[in-house]
């Protein structure tokens, strides 16, 4: 699929001239600042150097206060606590983050992660029902809740407090609970991207700044946000960049054993980046609920017992095995659905749906779908006789907005701009499409259904190594680049472009992968490169003209050796 390369408008050069003067950096390195809005020597300090101590006040967020006395009343009375959490990355992670914390203040503190299947999404009857028969009159719920107004009411009238720790969109009302939600219209809270995890660990680090706790045991626990914010893909700006690097840190120096177990399993080795975390730890964190049982993710994040952990994370790789396989065979069906209707083409929309499909894995295929169909995509399914299906969408359209307009037709959705989930009747299914199609026909322009690629910046070859410096190592470009870590939403891994380059050589890999070896001549420098997925660029690239590229800048190691290496990102013919 053909992609718009956006490239970013270069700063003024006053701009520039004083950042690159006050760090004494190169001009390439202080537009990459500049564009992540960093412009002074102070702000540059604390964007290389975060401190923990830079974290917003906990007690800015709406109903902080009747939070915690709510909580400081459950352990004065040693009530029975419940920690409810979504069974998906964010939740799972949340659970185990309070359970880790509050376990020495409530002796009889357990935990409940729902049924994707039995009990769907979110706050269930079956789990306040669970909170009831075993006496516990307070529950927190994480990573969900903030539509939830009838299970709320059920279980207040059973006598049984809510605290709901949540940062998806809240409706028109908020449910009769404690809320703890950042992006409540009346919230001060200065950062509103937390994921649901985050706002879990505010309630914490207010808990421990209002007893005088030493924070250490809050900061050990920071490896488990730091899942949950790579996982949920929320920006790593602001509060979650510091919390994100600290736990990075975590993980990277100190990991727990359930994260060694999995690393063990999936065949991988310390150190790992943020985007390592996503591809490879979350996935199997999220199979245990896709497939059998969030709760098992909990247990491998809480033990500390080496045989359990093992089997676990045994478990778990294999939930993640039959992930991998459901989703490949649901995307070859959806994608087929697709082809084999020429209405499809026509839209602005993808929506598929079959009764079988398994619910686990159709957020996944979206997004997969998504890859190959580039429109706001809709995968449903059956279950439990209603029809229930995972969103997903693309830049330019506010997908839970986009539902809003829709919501006549859903018995419930919620989520996020890019992510949401949704059941409806099936009597609805064929109004609902129709009525998606239109609000997306109506406010995402033609333009927007071709896939962008954002450019940081115009890159010699010469810019990447320096007079004097050793080709067969890192340069120093690479090791400063290092430094713009963790990267993820908000803070990319920067995409260089480079014009009228040659390639010297290549080699198809695996049928679909291309090996390069890449010159630009007036810089009499070559460059290794992979190019994934690109195999149908070979006779472009072999026809000897010259062609632009772009790409990222990765260290490759191999046999204890470590390389620069161009990962290509597109290729076009300069001509």
């Amino acid at each position: 699929m053909e992609k718009r390369w956006l490239v970013k408008e270069k700063p003024t050069d006053e701009k520039l001239g004083q950042l690159a003067g006050k760090l004494n950096i190169e001009p390439v390195l202080a537009t990459l600042l500049v564009q992540r809005g960093i412009e002074s020597f102070d702000e540059a300090r604390h964007f290389f150097r975060p401190q923990l101590e830079m974290l917003h006040d906990p007690f800015l967020m709406k109903n902080m206060d009747r939070a915690l006395d709510r909580l400081e009343h459950a352990i004065q009375q040693q009530e029975k606590v419940l920690l409810f959490g979504d069974y998906d990355v964010d939740g799972t992670t949340a659970v185990a983050l309070l359970y880790n914390l509050l376990k020495p203040y409530l002796p009889e503190l357990d935990f409940y992660i729902p049924d994707r299947y039995a009990e769907g999404y979110g706050i269930s009857f079956k789990g306040i029902d669970h909170a009831k028969a075993n006496g516990q009159r307070l529950v927190i719920a994480l990573d969900c809740g903030i539509k939830a107004h009838e299970k709320v009411d059920y279980a207040k009238a059973a006598g049984i407090d809510f605290i709901i720790c949540d940062h998806h969109e809240p409706g028109d009302t908020i449910p009769d609970a404690i809320v703890l939600d950042q992006k409540q219209s009346d919230c001060l809270y200065p950062y509103k991207e937390l994921s649901g995890c985050g706002v879990g660990f505010k309630l914490m680090q207010a808990f421990f700044e209002k007893r005088g706790l030493d924070k250490t045991p809050l900061y050990q626990n920071l490896d488990l946000l730091t899942l949950s914010i790579a996982a949920d893909i929320v920006p790593v700006t602001g509060e979650n960049r510091i919390l994100s690097y600290f736990g990075l840190e975590l993980i990277n120096k100190r990991p727990r054993k359930g994260v060694l177990a999995l690393l063990k399993q999936a065949k991988k080795e310390l150190p790992l980046t943020l985007t390592n975390v996503v591809f490879v730890l979350a996935p199997r964190i999220n199979a245990a609920g896709r497939i059998h049982e969030g709760k098992k993710a909990v247990q491998l994040l809480i033990s500390e017992d080496q045989k359990e952990l093992n089997s676990l994370a045994a478990s778990i790789e294999q939930d993640n095995f039959e992930r991998r396989a459901l989703d490949e065979q649901i995307t070859n069906e959806a994608l087929q659905q697709i082809e084999g209707d020429s209405a499809f083409a026509g839209r602005k929309t993808t929506v598929v749906f079959n009764e079988n499909w398994h619910k686990g894995v159709i957020g996944i295929v979206a997004s997969r779908l998504i890859e190959n169909h580039y429109k706001p995509t809709i995968v449903l399914t059956e279950s439990n006789g209603k029809i229930t299906g995972s969103a997903r969408s693309i830049t330019g359209l506010n997908i839970h907005d986009a539902l809003e307009k829709c919501r006549i037709h859903l018995e419930q959705f919620g989520g996020h701009a890019y992510a949401a989930g949704m059941t409806l009747e099936k009597h609805q299914l064929e109004a609902f499409c129709a009525r998606f199609e239109e609000v997306v026909q109506s406010s995402l322009p033609d333009s927007e259904l071709v896939p962008e690629q954002q450019v940081d910046y115009h890159l010699s070859f010469s810019e990447i190594y320096t007079t004097g410096e050793n080709v067969y190592e890192i340069p120093k470009f690479k090791r400063i680049l290092n430094q713009l870590e963790p990267h993820g939403p908000g803070n990319m891994k920067p995409v260089f472009v480079s014009r009228n380059v040659f390639a010297e050589d290549v080699r198809v890999l695996k049928d679909v992968h291309l090996k390069l070896v890449l010159s630009q001549p007036d810089t009499g420098l070559e460059m290794q490169g992979i190019a994934f997925n690109m195999a149908h660029k070979l006779d472009l690239l072999t026809s000897k003209n010259p062609v632009d590229i772009l790409y990222t800048l990765e260290t490759n190691a191999w046999n204890n050796k470590e390389s620069l290496q161009l990962n290509i990102k597109d290729i076009r013919s300069t001509i």
